[in-house]
């Protein structure tokens, strides 16, 4: 399969699981396949994972955590900074899946593919080659 594809494949993967799960906590999947369902579930989950924080902190690390999925996400799908919103997506999903592993146990962690996840999102910050990115548009400064 040709490196270009790949790049392609990994920006839409780790964006629409950034957005089927923010879709998730607003109910949007229905009762039937959801499972937050709503944004309080998605809070009390939340608290779960972050036993060490305060349960007032708890409401401002979930608006924080899914601001960032939805702007990373569109930047990915957009090829807007990939490499930097790739690496970022790397970082929010270790520590998520570190906060999972030291508050549920690793097996969540490795069922939802979360270090999988993680992986992919730092390959993708190493893949330079530009296709179908906006970035590609933006042309570097020239330097004499």
């Amino acid at each position: 399969m040709d490196t270009k594809l790949i790049k392609l494949f990994l920006r839409l993967a780790i964006s629409f699981g950034f957005l089927s799960a923010v879709a998730d906590r607003f109910g949007w999947w229905g009762k039937e396949i959801s499972v937050w369902g709503s944004w309080d579930s998605f809070l009390q989950y939340t608290a779960v994972l972050n036993p060490w924080f305060p349960e007032s902190m708890i409401p401002a690390i979930g608006g924080i955590t899914t601001g960032a999925e939805i702007v990373f996400a569109v930047c990915l799908i957009l090829g807007f900074k990939t490499e930097l919103f790739a690496r970022l997506s790397g970082i929010l999903l270790l520590v998520f899946a570190l906060s999972m592993t030291l508050s549920t146990g690793i097996k969540g962690a490795f069922d939802y593919s979360v270090f999988s996840a993680s992986a992919g999102a730092f390959a993708l910050s190493l893949m330079k080659e530009k296709y179908g990115e906006l970035d590609s548009l933006v042309r570097a400064p020239k330097t004499e």
